[in-house]
């Protein structure tokens, strides 16, 4: 197990490497306009290069990684890392031009999201790299079988380029204008770290409740069918709704520098999430041992958005 940890660290330390190597010998900031026609390109097409390291980097190398281990588990992994490095490739590319104020603010903001949303997924994993790949994953390849193997470049890597480019469009309007720091950017940065509080929160207390029923299970007691306690008492999908609000938060950022167009980026993954909520619930509903409770806690919760509990009028009746 040590063995395989130590091998999939290696993997995930070595494969964001061709794009980094490449940045630091094409993309000289503040570098020489001689340097090249490929350098020259490259600097006057910040947006577009971002997209074809994306592609070549993550949907071709990553899918080819993961054909090999037979496990997409890399993708997970780097959705805590990918917003890292493209704000500091935004935040360094010659193009460059920005506040410095909301620059470092921006950075800042995205190093801790990234740090809290990196350390939850280990967590989970139980501090191990390429322990399980996602289980939606896990369904697609039951689901399209033989065909699963090219299915996945696109159901995994190409569809996820459209996600975090799409949701780290901000972090380019951030790096495109030199508009001084206003009110907004202090709503946006409010906006950002509610949203990394609320999300840290939640998954800390769904984590304990995780680790709790493992107790309970191994010592042969009945286990918790439904977590309803701490912020889960009044949204159902806490933690999808501090990620919503980071990134909306985040997109505030470029509203403000006359960037509305970029909604499109925290939107698509509004509506993904909703997608994955819907998900999750019925997978909820599937298991027997808690599917009765879920059902209350569906009545009773607010889903995304907390907000106090509903009364139940059946449950009334009972209770009398």
């Amino acid at each position: 197990m040590a063995g395989g940890n130590l091998k999939n660290l290696v993997v995930a330390f070595l494969v964001p490497l061709p794009s980094i190597f490449f940045y630091l010998s094409f993309v000289r900031p503040g570098g020489d306009a001689d340097a090249g026609p490929l350098s020259s390109w490259c600097a006057e097409h910040p947006l577009l290069l971002a997209n074809i390291l994306f592609f070549l980097n993550v949907n071709v190398l990553f899918w080819l990684v993961g054909l090999l281990l037979n496990n997409h588990w890399l993708i997970d992994l780097y959705w805590t890392v990918v917003p890292v490095m493209l704000m500091h490739y935004y935040r360094g590319h010659p193009a460059s031009v920005s506040d410095a104020v909301r620059s470092a603010v921006a950075v800042a903001l995205t190093w801790v999201w990234s740090a809290r949303l990196t350390h939850n997924y280990l967590r989970r994993e139980g501090w191990e790299f390429g322990k399980r790949e996602d289980w939606r994953f896990n369904e697609m390849r039951g689901q399209y079988g033989k065909t699963w193997w090219w299915m996945s470049f696109f159901a995994v890597y190409l569809s996820q380029q459209v996600f975090l480019i799409g949701i780290c469009l901000p972090m380019y309007a951030i790096h495109s204008s030199n508009q001084p720091w206003n009110i907004w950017d202090v709503v946006a940065t409010a906006t950002c770290i509610v949203g990394i509080v609320i999300a840290h929160f939640a998954d800390t207390q769904l984590h304990k409740f995780v680790t709790r029923n493992e107790k309970l299970k191994q010592l042969g007691e009945p286990t918790i069918p439904t977590l309803e306690d701490g912020i889960w008492q009044y949204s159902r999908h806490p933690n999808y709704f501090g990620e919503q609000l980071w990134w909306w938060g985040l997109y505030l950022f470029a509203w403000n520098l006359g960037q509305q167009w970029m909604f499109v980026g925290p939107l698509v993954n509004s509506l993904c999430l909703g997608y994955v909520t819907v998900l999750v619930e019925r997978r909820m509903l599937k298991q027997e041992h808690r599917a009765e409770a879920y059902k209350l806690y569906q009545k009773t919760t607010s889903v995304w958005i907390p907000w106090f509990r509903k009364s139940v009028p059946e449950l009334k009746e009972k209770e009398t």
